[in-house]
């Protein structure tokens, strides 16, 4: 990375650093009602990515580890990975508590193949909130190609990026759609999981890549798209107007026009 690109990582990083034991200790993330057994993937993901019993997983941008010890629990062998030195510690912390075998690596992401040993995956996982911390997609793209034994797939579930057009109040179009070439700086104090949290590492720099520019990555990756799906809910009250309708879904109130708030995509390498 160039002399900019290690300023915005470095950003980026110390915010998430700082935030981790905010969402460990959490109501959002209710770590006791996950080691209690609560389910923390979305089903249309238990349907998409199958059956993972006896597979090699890897969870790129991890965080502290729910979903990839949600996989460990259908029987995946995980390794997650996370740039964050405070989230892979708590990932490890929290797969000891819970008696599950996981492997947790501290990498960039753009580093994987070298920070996993250069071993190939039966799938590569990654989720929400994960792809706007990423200044090149299509080298993103390439990565994960590599990190994929022949056969193996990626499948990601992610917000739809038409949703970054909006404000934080309401659904009034502030933002473009299509990225520039230089990040959008944000200042923000708090979490997504706690608004009223005090935090001091608050800027953030930030990519909106396109369903378009996703798609194009993966097929120019090498990877065959298999499905794409678009969902009218998200996991977070993103905008005060969503209701809350389960454990974290949230939706556009009954007779509001219907958007595409999150998306999922399987690609398969040949």
């Amino acid at each position: 990375m160039g002399e900019w690109r290690r300023e915005w990582r470095e950003a980026n990083r110390a915010s998430w650093d700082e935030r981790v034991p905010i969402h460990v200790s959490g109501e959002f993330y209710d770590v006791a009602a996950f080691k209690a057994g609560e389910e923390r993937l979305q089903p249309f993901e238990i349907a998409e990515v199958g059956d993972v019993a006896g597979k090699d997983l890897l969870h790129l941008q991890c965080h502290f580890g729910i979903d990839t010890l949600s996989w460990t629990r259908r029987g995946a062998r995980v390794t997650g990975l996370d740039f964050s030195g405070p989230a892979v510690e708590a990932a490890r912390g929290l797969a000891s508590e819970m008696g599950l075998e996981a492997t947790f690596v501290q990498s960039d992401v753009y580093e994987a193949v070298g920070a996993t040993g250069g071993r190939a995956f039966d799938i590569v996982y990654t989720g929400r909130g994960a792809l706007n911390w990423l200044p090149d997609i299509d080298r993103w793209a390439g990565v994960v190609s590599e990190l994929i034994k022949p056969g193996g797939f990626l499948y990601l579930t992610e917000f739809h990026p038409f949703t970054e057009v909006f404000g934080d109040d309401d659904l009034t179009v502030e933002h473009d759609y299509f990225q520039d070439e230089e990040p959008r700086v944000w200042d923000e104090p708090g979490t997504y999981a706690d608004f009223e949290a005090e935090t001091v590492h608050n800027v953030t720099y930030e990519w909106n890549h396109t369903l378009g520019k996703v798609i194009s990555a993966v097929i120019t990756a090498g990877l065959d798209v298999e499905l794409l799906h678009e969902f009218d809910y998200t996991k977070f009250a993103r905008w005060p107007i969503l209701e809350k309708t389960g454990f974290d879904t949230y939706r556009l109130p009954a007779g509001t026009p219907r958007i595409p708030l999150m998306y999922s995509l399987r690609a398969r390498k040949s």
